[in-house]
């Protein structure tokens, strides 16, 4: 029996070849593989020797090669084949291990275009769906870590089952689909071409779900490759806790989406249902939360917090006084750990130190949703653009105020359409969203604030159909107001903005979260 191993990653690669030796197969090989194999002093033939052909082109061709393929793909179920491999002295291959030139890892190391070009694999992927092609007679391993069930399996039955033929056939396609997928995206990127004419997009799955949004759906979570330099969710280290549902994956997404905004001090955010109920900046953590934490502690039960520097014990005790689903944070000191650690329950996630660098921004990607046969894709809104904010009312904001309208803006574009928020320079206030109508958005917000309303600041991720959402907004006390403008009735708008002595600034920028 031949196996042929050719893989870059050589995780238990030695243990694996070991045990295929000792079923009797004999080992054909190449490159730093075949060096690793006789370094571990087992036995296998270089492939040129087997195909009496040498390696050509700098390795370029190496397993290219009649008796290679034509080992692979024979039907032995057929008289013919089983002839033609005989007159060609072609024998069967009944394994292959190969996984690819690590292309990402390459691209990952900010190699220049040669070099990640050279780690595009051709041999590769050309053994593996060959062989997966003819899983039949060929089982075929891409992942390490489904060596020792094949090693198993081989000696409890002395053969490779059709069942687990079928599964390793199938995420052996997987597996090439995905290195393809990443060149595409690859070359995509180079060309500065986010949206390609064809679409391949690949993820490693990181867990099944309990279930999904709700408990009769079925779930799973995939993440990139690799982890990116920004902090993510996907890549977050949990460090206690009960297992992450789909809804929980969302929140926290949402969280730290909103929490990024504000890196230059330490923040607070409380997500419930994917919308900001809290979010507070202050010079000490503890009173970042709790500010947050104070705007709706109603909807803070049961919530999800994010937090842009190290939790503190005094941030942990403060915590815990309240039931929470999840927190996010760039770390947390042994004492915080402590103290949460009482709480068996709650999600704790590590997203490591870029989350409390100053400069920490929210990642520049792709935002995909899918809709009934189709998928919409779009750049996400993380970045705000270059905003040419314009004074259109007769006051200026005062340098207070303009403090408070850039924090209200920037939480703003996190909740849903129609979108309000009240705030001051520091502190969400109240918000309103996903109405129908912005003034009912407007109404929500004056119900939850109330009294705090009074000297606040008010965006609207969108500009203002008809004057009644501002003259509400004046009602509750706001005295300046933030909007993208560019509606037909601005005039009349802005004539209400002087009526109540508001200052109004236009962006130009609209923020839509549907």
């Amino acid at each position: 029996m031949l196996a042929l191993l050719s893989v870059s990653d050589k995780r238990g690669l030695v243990p694996f070849a070991q045990g295929l030796v000792h079923l009797g197969f004999r080992l054909l090989s190449t490159g730093g593989t075949l060096e690793a194999l006789k370094g571990a002093g087992i036995p296998a033939t270089q492939v040129s020797e087997h195909t009496k052909s040498p390696e050509i082109l700098g390795g370029r061709v190496k397993t290219l090669h009649p008796r290679i393929h034509g080992g692979i793909l024979g039907r032995l179920e057929l008289e013919a084949d089983r002839e033609e491999m005989k007159a060609h002295g072609i024998e069967p291959i009944s394994l292959v291990a190969v996984n690819l030139y690590p292309f990402r890892q390459t691209v990952a190391s900010g190699a220049a275009e040669a070099e990640v070009i050279e780690q595009i694999d051709i041999g590769g992927p050309a053994m593996v769906r060959a062989s997966a092609k003819n899983f039949r007679h060929v089982a075929v391993v891409v992942d390490p870590d489904d060596y020792p069930a094949v090693l198993a399996e081989l000696e409890q039955q002395k053969a490779v089952g059709d069942s687990t033929r079928r599964k390793l056939m199938r995420k052996a396609f997987a597996h090439t689909a995905a290195y393809d997928a990443s060149i595409s995206a690859w070359l995509s990127a180079q060309a500065a071409e986010p949206f390609p004419g064809e679409l391949s997009l690949s993820f490693r799955k990181a867990q099944d779900l309990r279930y999904g949004e709700n408990p009769h759906q079925r779930g799973a979570f995939y993440r990139e490759h690799s982890a990116p330099s920004e902090p993510t969710v996907g890549f977050a280290k949990v460090l206690q806790g009960k297992e992450l549902s789909y809804n929980n994956i969302l929140d926290l997404d949402a969280a730290l989406g909103l929490v990024l905004e504000f890196p230059e001090r330490p923040t607070a955010v409380i997500i419930k249902h994917n919308t900001p109920c809290g979010v507070a900046v202050d010079d000490a953590l503890v009173k970042a939360y709790r500010t947050a934490r104070a705007v709706d502690e109603i909807s803070a039960f049961g919530g999800i917090v994010a937090l842009n520097r190290e939790v503190d014990e005094l941030t942990a005790q403060a915590m815990a006084e309240t039931f929470l689903e999840a927190v996010i944070a760039p770390s947390y000191s042994q004492a915080a750990l402590q103290v949460l650690s009482a709480k068996k329950n709650l999600r704790l996630l590590e997203a490591g130190p870029a989350l409390a660098s100053p400069t920490a921004r929210p990642r520049a990607q792709l935002d995909g949703r899918s809709v009934s046969g189709g998928l919409l894709l779009m750049d996400r809104d993380a970045v705000e653009p270059e905003l040419s904010w314009k004074v259109v009312s007769k006051r200026s904001p005062t340098p207070d105020e303009e403090r408070a309208l850039r924090f209200a803006w920037k939480v703003c574009k996190h909740v849903k359409s129609n979108a309000i928020v009240f705030s001051s320079g520091s502190q969400l206030l109240a918000q309103g969203g996903g109405q129908t109508n912005r003034v009912d958005s407007v109404r929500i917000a004056m119900q939850r604030g109330g009294e705090v309303l009074k000297g606040s600041a008010v965006a609207s991720d969108a500009f203002f159909p008809f004057r009644d959402g501002l003259d509400e907004a004046a009602r509750a006390g706001a005295t300046c107001v933030i909007h993208p403008g560019g509606s037909v009735r601005d005039a009349e708008v802005i004539a209400a903005a002087d009526e109540h002595g508001m200052a109004m600034v236009v962006t130009g920028v609209r923020h839509f979260r549907h």
